[in-house]
């Protein structure tokens, strides 16, 4: 087997075929850009069948790692394109979704990052960034909005802080885990009783962020993030639970 992978006892196929571009990513013969082998170039480099090297493709695309282009030449083949966040948000959508991480073991997680983050974005963010952050607190300041709409335009304020932050692990983490939160979050806000007065502490405190980050204040804006979403995670039963 060329290219010193070799295939172990149990391994499928295609994992072979993810293993081969795992490694050349690891040591640096394919990076961002780089374009893989043909099809049948790799299956016959790896003795595997074609239709084993879609598989393991088609697994790469999902998880953000391959971009496949139709056409030939240049423009064509299968591109290391590299977009983490892509992958990050759906696998902890998932589980989430699955309980497999405990309500509160993903806040702990979710402050740690979002407290870094908007320290971060206070030192970072440019005029445009605050004019998105801007733009979603005025669209939750719509006292006519669904409880579905006013989480999506909560999510947005996270991420558009957490796109600030100037480093770019920081921003996937950060926008992963924030955007796996959306719907345990949308369908907690569906569950409350009080949901106007919860609606009004929330926008008080997504206001008091914003100052702080306006002011540059990253010792506040964190402390202000972190108090923010512990009480989020009191007023709303449903993050307590198991997803």
């Amino acid at each position: 087997m060329s290219e010193d992978v070799e295939r172990a006892a149990g391994t499928k196929a295609w994992e072979l075929v993810v293993a081969w571009i795992e490694q050349g990513i690891l040591d640096g013969r394919l990076v961002r850009g780089s374009t893989l082998p043909a099809e049948r170039d790799l299956a016959a480099q790896l003795g595997v069948s074609r239709a084993v090297v879609r598989e393991a493709v088609r697994t790469l695309q999902a998880n953000g790692v391959l971009r496949s282009n139709v056409g030939a030449g240049a423009t064509g083949g299968t591109i290391v394109e590299g977009e983490p966040h892509v992958a990050l948000t759906r696998m902890l959508r998932m589980h989430v979704a699955l309980a497999n991480f405990p309500g509160r073991d993903v806040t702990e997680v979710r402050v740690v990052l979002e407290r870094l983050s908007v320290a971060l974005a206070c030192a970072h963010a440019d005029d445009d960034a605050r004019a998105a952050m801007r733009a979603a607190l005025e669209l939750m300041d719509d006292d006519d909005l669904t409880r579905e709409e006013f989480s999506r335009f909560d999510t947005e304020f996270h991420v558009a802080i957490a796109r600030s932050a100037g480093n770019r692990l920081v921003t996937d983490l950060t926008v992963a885990i924030r955007e796996a939160m959306n719907l345990p979050i949308g369908w907690g806000f569906g569950e409350l009783a009080e949901w106007t007065q919860v609606r009004t502490q929330l926008r008080a405190h997504h206001h008091a962020i914003m100052a702080a980050i306006e002011a540059r204040s990253a010792d506040e804006a964190a402390e202000l993030v972190d108090q923010h979403i512990w009480w989020a995670y009191e007023a709303i039963p449903r993050l307590q639970r198991a997803q």
